[in-house]
Formats: structure tokens, sequence, C-alpha cells
């Protein structure tokens, strides 16, 4: 069968390319040997259920070790109208697996409850049966316990786990040696939803499990050996090294981004091309244009967690748009939010977690000015563009600086200092008007700046928006300017200010800065 790059549900090495889980796999077995309970906490598509049939299998394989596998997605909620229901549920569950694993042990359990009603108290004496009848010892498995956590019976359930686990070394509490739980939320800080809140157990039943710390992001290292196979399998050359540097880059590791822009290059580009046979640095830069005009439920679940959480929503407004930088800490729960749906990276600041994150996220905050603006930005797209088809930016910025005198002037100062950045990033959508893109610079400086690199076509442009701060802050970021200029090895820069000293707005400057022009705009 000829493999495919899979970015939907499970992968299968015999029929999908995959990178390298080793070391995530060895860690999971170790805390699994060592007799540990504990959660695999992650976004969405980050490669949990892969990650958990890999150990399944693994431990399939030894000979000390026999796993249990349930799914709690797809449950009826009949099933949580009391402890006991939820019990039964259980026990169906265990019994319809170990059903094709271990027929002895199903029959112990058929034969269990005939003799017994199952109940939280009964399920307990059944897994201490089940543990005694065993030769090998049992790890449990769950995946996708969100889809139970908002329910008082499930907080039982873990209640009764956490008894036990106190107790296992005492033959009558005997109990599963390890027991894994996989979801997007930490089960131990969940605000559970139940229907008598005041019953909230505050002192978790699941704080006998240890953090699991584990890198599940796939470095440039681990994303190799998917290209090599690939390559050998097709007979497409690439320079791997380059290419599984740059897919890091743009992803951070996610690896649902990983895949999708290697299942873009293969699927929709590849057999377009002339020369068949290469993969290029340049392919990937077209499946990453491609990648953010897309609709796929990884970016719609992205932007439901902004739209639905207006404390996030705010802070990564405050990033992308301000130029504000935090330190990351997790205590705080908006940033925990955030860790826990994929949007931020766990690092020394607080960041967005990839490029094609921010990007997503900053095209989309971009939209909404778009949408929600009365008047039209201006007549023409061709009226910016010169002979040699490039742009001409300094009246580009004449023209949007003219454009917020008449429209914005009787704004008051709080919508001004919130909105006039995304105002001007929206204004140059029509003028690029898909022959050009725009992206933010990922380093901020202190004095709350934001760069904008502009391509269109071979040209680029550099813009970096500031709030007025005084002239010595204005002379420190001429000079940020110029060296960013430097680097980039562009004579001419671009900056538009923001101003609220009323009596010097709207103006303009060419100023000559150590050798590079840099045309500025008050608005």
């Amino acid at each position: 069968m000829k493999k495919k790059f899979n970015i939907t549900g499970n992968c299968y090495a015999e029929k999908h390319y995959m990178m390298d889980n080793s070391a995530k796999i060895a860690k999971v077995y170790e805390l699994v040997e060592e007799g540990q309970y504990f959660a695999i906490n992650r976004p969405r598509q980050y490669g949990k259920t892969t990650t958990l049939f890999a150990i399944e299998e693994k431990l399939f394989r030894s000979e000390e070790y026999m796993p249990i596998r349930l799914n709690f997605q797809g449950i009826d909620s009949k099933w949580y109208d009391s402890d006991q229901i939820f019990a039964e549920m259980f026990a169906n569950k265990i019994a319809d697996y170990l059903e094709y694993h271990s027929k002895e042990a199903c029959e112990l359990i058929q034969n269990f409850r005939k003799e017994y009603e199952i109940d939280l108290d009964n399920l307990s004496k059944l897994i201490t049966k089940l543990v005694h009848f065993s030769p090998k010892k049992l790890v449990l498995l769950i995946d996708e316990v969100d889809a139970s956590s908002n329910y008082m019976p499930f907080l039982s359930f873990l209640g009764m786990l956490r008894t036990k686990y106190l107790a296992r070394e005492t033959p009558q509490d005997y109990t599963f040696h390890s027991v894994v739980l996989v979801g997007v939320h930490d089960v131990k800080s969940l605000k559970f939803k139940i229907r008598n809140p005041e019953e909230a157990q505050f002192n978790s039943p699941w704080n006998i499990a240890i953090d699991f710390e584990a890198n599940m992001e796939f470095s440039a290292k681990e994303i190799a050996p998917m290209l090599q196979q690939y390559s050998e399998a097709e007979k497409v050359q690439m320079d791997i090294e380059a290419i599984s540097n740059k897919l890091y880059e743009y992803t951070s590791g996610y690896p649902f981004l990983v895949s999708r822009l290697c299942q873009i290059i293969t699927e929709k580009m590849l057999p377009q091309k002339e020369d068949q046979t290469t993969w290029e640095l340049a392919d990937l830069e077209k499946a990453l244009q491609t990648i953010q005009n897309e609709v796929n439920t990884n970016f719609e679940s992205l932007i439901k967690n902004l739209e639905n959480h207006q404390d996030l929503y705010d802070l990564v407004f405050a990033i992308l748009i301000n130029g504000q930088s935090f330190m990351f800490n997790m205590d705080n729960a908006t940033i925990r939010k955030g860790v826990v749906y994929g949007v931020f990276k766990q690092n020394g600041k607080l960041k967005i977690h990839n490029q094609i994150y921010a990007q997503r996220i900053y095209n989309y905050l971009i939209s909404n000015i778009e949408v929600n603006q009365e008047n039209d930005f201006y007549d023409s797209e061709n009226q910016f563009l010169l002979p040699n088809q490039s742009l001409n930016f300094k009246r580009v910025l004449q023209r949007f600086q003219a454009y917020m005198k008449e429209n914005f002037a009787t704004k008051d100062q709080h919508f001004w200092e919130k909105q006039w950045r995304l105002i001007f990033l929206a204004f140059l959508r029509p003028i690029l008007n898909g022959k050009g893109y725009d992206f933010r610079e990922v380093e901020i400086s202190d004095e709350k700046r934001l760069d904008v690199v502009i391509t269109y076509g071979k040209f680029k442009y550099i813009v970096e928006l500031k709030i007025w701060r005084g002239q010595d802050y204005h002379e420190r970021g001429l000079a940020q300017l110029g060296n960013y200029l430097e680097r980039q090895n562009i004579n001419i820069g671009y900056l538009v200010i923001f101003d609220l000293r009323r009596e010097t707005i709207w103006k303009e400057d060419q100023i000559d800065f150590e050798g590079k022009e840099i045309f500025a705009v008050w608005v």
C-alpha cells in the first residue's frame, strides 16, 4: 500500500509517513514502568491518540504488561446520570475490550456481573479481581477524557481510583499498575460544570497523578526521518535538513501543521510541477500561503477558542497588534488557557505557538476591522503602482494618513489606541490584492513597536508602527529601524507614528538616518 501524509485520526506506520516519535513513546513507557498515574494533556490534533495507540502496541509486545485502552468520546450522557450507571458503562467497556484480547478475563467480568450488581464499590472489587487474575500488570489507557470531565460520576470514579492507588500494596485493593488519561484539559485543574456546583471536589480526586512534562512537539531532527521515508519511497529529491528546519521554523513542531504542509505539497503542488521529482524550499513557501487561506477544523478550533474567551482574545490582541510583551507564567489563568488550546508556546516570553497560528490570528483580527468598515479605503488599488510594478509606498502612507484624518479624527482616545494598527493593516490588504502579503516581525522591542514586513512581487517594504512616547524614544526607534533595515539589506524604511499630541498630528517627515532613508507619517 502506498503511504500518505495523514492529518485525520490515528497515524499508522504501515499506512502513513510519520515523524520520529520514539523519544515520546519511550518517555510514556518509562512512566508506565514506574507505575505512575498521569494525564497527557495537549491541544487538538497534537498526536495524543497516535501516541496512545503506539503505547498500547508496545505494551502488548511486552511480557510484563496488559493494556486496556478505552475511549470516552461519544458516550451517551445517560451514562452519567449516576455513579452506578457510570460504573456499569465502565465495566461494559472493559469487557468489550477484553473480549478480543483475553476471553478468560472477559468471562471473569461476566460471571462477576451475574453475582453482583455493578456500582462503584463493586467496580472497585472487580478491578482487584482482574488484577489478581491477570498474569500481567494491567495498564489502563483512556482517550478523550474531556467527554466525561463535566460530570460528577466521573469525579467519583477518579476518586475510587485514587483510593485504590493509595492502598494498592494491600491484596484487597490491588489495582491498575498505571493509568494514563488523554485529553485536551488537565483533569486536575478543570472547573467541572456539574448540576450542583457546591458538590464539586476542590481537593482533586486526581491529585495522585504526576505532571507529564514530555515534549510532544516534533523537532527538526524528528521531522527529518519522515521526509527521508517519503524521499526514498517516492524517488523525490530534496534537501531534507533544510526543509526539516523550515518546517519546524513555521510550525514549532505542531504535528498537524507539519503533516498538512507536506500533504499540500505532495497532493496539490507536485502533480502540477513540470519537475515532479524534486521538493524545493520554494514549494514549502507556496504551501505556507495555501494553508493560510484554507478552512480546516484545526483553524476553526483556534478561532473559536479566541471568540469564546474574551480574556484570551484580549491577550492575543495585545501581543500581536499592540506589540506588548509579557513573561510566560503558567500561574496566570489566561496564559494557562492559551497553552491548553495551543495558542501559546511555553517559553521565557509569551509568544504565539507558531508562525502559522500567528499569521492566521493576525489575518482574523484584520478581517474583523475590514468587514466592520463603513467607508471604502480608496478608489483604486492601482493608484499606488509604479511603472516597474513596485509600490509607491510613500504614497500609500500619505493616503492612509488622509483616510484616518477623514474618518477617525473625531474618534475617542480609547478607540484610537486600540484600533489604529489594525486599521492600517486592513488598509494594506486591497493594495496587496493577492500579489503580496504582510507579516509581522516576531521580535518586539520594549517600547511597544510593531514591525511589519510587506512583500509585493520581488519587492520588500519594512514598516514600523509605534506610539509617540517622546523624542528620546523616537531616536531609539529610528536606530532600531535602521539596524533592522541594515540586516535586511534595504536602504528605505517607513514609519507610522500614532501621536496623541493634537498640535503635531497629521504631519510627515523625510528622515536621513545613518545612510538610511526613513519616511514617517504621524496620525
